[in-house]
């Protein structure tokens, strides 16, 4: 289908994309890479008046280390996450992240920001975001602030984000040396959306798990943190009995929609699969 009309900007700072947003109010949308809006407009699920197209903010495009957190600009592409050496050796689940989603045409154009800020369940990064512990930091008319990850989503499409705002940047705290981590998909082809997704990442002393983080994707109308699913392994071997908890945990939070990837059932058994496939892989690492 072809989208309705609008009108079409390209600022060329942050304070100019946030005044434009701020003075045109609802009827504009912020344009990153494209790949979440554009799709909706075409079916006119969504019809804006205007795009206010980020593309030329050059400034928010880079990962660089930070103390103990990595921050990466909003415009940076999931291609960038895929070959960044700096997120390979420190977070490089992020980078990993990023390979499953979509296709090659769509990661090169496809940015973090737009990725996690406008609430769509289906996208990979929340959870990821989520079971990382990120924050994201936000520049509107009234200034800049920081919103963490397991916050910012309210329902689907419906974020923290208030008017005239932008994400600017995302701000990842960098897991200790020695974590095992893991993101697992199932999707009915490539360059779908999850069935049903899980990200984990955890810690290990001794043989038993201190630390644990598991986020969900695409099996409720917002990205999930599945914070009592995580508590079930901390303190365990991660034996069978421990992981057959959490993954109960995990399940009884979830509220797919049916749809062309499943009935409800099916869909919320695959999530507690995908949660099973991530925590052997990410406990696999950890004492690799």
């Amino acid at each position: 289908m072809i989208p309705g009309p609008f009108e079409y900007h390209r600022p060329q700072s942050i304070s100019e994309a946030v005044a434009l947003l701020a003075s045109l109010g609802d009827d504009a949308y912020p344009l990153a890479g494209g790949h979440s809006i554009i799709p909706l407009m075409k079916t006119r699920l969504a019809v804006p008046d205007h795009l206010v197209d980020l593309g030329g903010l050059a400034d928010l495009k880079f990962i660089r280390r930070e103390m103990d957190h990595i921050v990466v600009g909003a415009m940076t592409t999931q291609q960038d996450l895929i070959v960044s050496a700096l997120l390979r050796d420190l977070i490089p689940l992020v980078g990993e992240t990023a390979v499953t989603i979509a296709d090659p045409q769509i990661r090169a154009m496809g940015t973090l920001g737009g990725n996690v800020a406008n609430g769509d369940p289906g996208n990979d990064m929340p959870a990821l975001m989520q079971c990382l512990g990120a924050d994201y930091l936000l520049t509107g008319p009234d200034g800049d602030r920081s919103v963490a990850a397991r916050d910012f989503y309210h329902d689907a499409y419906d974020t923290a984000r208030l008017p005239g705002e932008i994400v600017t940047a995302i701000r990842i705290p960098i897991p200790p040396a020695g974590h095992g981590s893991a993101y697992e998909k199932l999707k009915r082809k490539v360059g779908d959306y999850a069935t049903a997704a899980a990200a984990v990442v955890l810690t290990l002393e001794g043989g038993v798990c201190k630390t644990c983080s598991i986020g969900l994707t695409n099996v409720a109308s917002t990205p999930l943190w599945a914070e009592d699913a995580a508590r079930a392994l901390v303190g365990t071997t991660l034996d069978k009995a421990a992981l057959e908890k959490a993954i109960e945990a995990a399940e009884a939070i979830t509220s797919p929609a049916h749809d062309s990837r499943g009935p409800v059932e099916y869909r919320t058994k695959m999530a507690g699969v995908m949660v099973r496939r991530a925590v052997e892989r990410a406990h696999a690492r950890a004492t690799a």
